[in-house]
């Protein structure tokens, strides 16, 4: 029986140049990253967007994988053109066609996508999550278990949508910061490299029937994100406030300072002690108008079924 395929996307962001940089030394250097018995299939999301160092041309390429876009790129006579055509941007196309490529119905199909991104908001090294699908819990719990990482569930957000490893029966995304846009830092390629070897040997324990998945699984739930104050122009009326700059993953208490304007006025927090802020000050934000998410820390018990979906989905593929 063939090995289930993997899909492993880097420069879904084309100025995220870490993760390319470990594909191509991998490609070099077979030994750097162990399959573990896998077929995986190693691509640049964006090349176009990474050869001209912008996250994007068009439009964000991980918002892109939205069915109702999809559904525009496969009824447009220009499903291969390089430019915006009839309101079908590049990065709508692009998303198309790795999904004709490499989606479960696919020219070369692959069961699961693991999507590697790095970030400028202080968050370490990462996996995230979204929604709850049993093979997505099972996936992250078996990499938490291996390395002890925070797992950041993004759900119910109508404003953020699309995003590239939902569709694909299983998908995680690796998240590594923080580290500047363009700027190649030896030690994100490297815990890129570690996790990214993580979740390959998970998936290669399911596969064989042999994941060992724990009972909980630790997951910070997206429950909405903060802006900067705006002022009557919608411009920035204040910046981060430099006791926030940095402290991802830590609790906020009410009365926290949280944003800063020019003439020394503090904007506190004022919501419910415990909510966890992540990706702040993430740069790419800046656009969507997102300063930070706000989360809830919980645990969720998994039971054996979790681990089952995701053994039978590599299983059968």
């Amino acid at each position: 029986m063939a090995s289930p395929q993997v899909l492993v996307v880097a420069g879904t962001h084309g100025n995220e140049v870490n993760a390319p940089w470990l594909l191509e030394q991998w490609k070099r250097t077979p030994a750097l990253i162990d399959g573990d018995g896998l077929e995986v299939v190693p691509v640049i999301g964006n090349p176009a967007a990474r050869a001209e160092g912008r996250r994007y041309l068009d439009s964000d390429l991980n918002r892109s994988f939205r069915p109702d876009l999809l559904a525009q790129v496969a009824t447009s006579d220009h499903v291969t053109a390089d430019s915006p055509l009839a309101g079908i941007d590049r990065e709508m196309i692009r998303a198309h066609n790795l999904l004709t490529r490499y989606g479960p119905e696919g020219a070369e199909p692959c069961v699961a996508a693991l999507d590697l991104h790095s970030t400028t908001a202080a968050m370490g090294s990462s996996l995230v999550v979204y929604g709850r699908r049993p093979a997505d819990l099972a996936l992250a719990a078996a990499v938490q278990q291996r390395l002890g990482l925070p797992v950041y569930l993004h759900e119910g957000d109508p404003d953020q949508q699309g995003f590239l490893v939902e569709r694909w029966p299983c998908g995680l995304v690796i998240e590594i910061g923080p580290v500047p846009q363009m700027v190649l830092d030896a030690s994100v390629v490297e815990r890129t490299r570690l996790t990214l070897q993580a979740c390959l040997a998970a998936l290669a324990a399911a596969a064989k029937g042999r994941l060992d998945c724990p009972s909980a699984l630790v997951v910070h739930r997206h429950l909405g994100s903060l802006d900067l104050p705006l002022d009557a122009q919608g411009c920035p009326d204040a910046c981060l406030h430099p006791l926030r700059q940095g402290c991802d993953w830590q609790p906020l208490r009410f009365g926290d300072p949280l944003f800063l304007r020019s003439d020394g006025t503090v904007v506190a927090y004022e919501g419910p002690d415990g909510r966890v802020p992540v990706f702040i000050n993430e740069a790419a934000y800046r656009e969507k108008g997102i300063a930070l998410s706000l989360t809830e820390r919980e645990v969720w018990r998994l039971d054996r079924s979790s681990s089952d979906h995701l053994q039978a989905l590599l299983a059968n593929s």
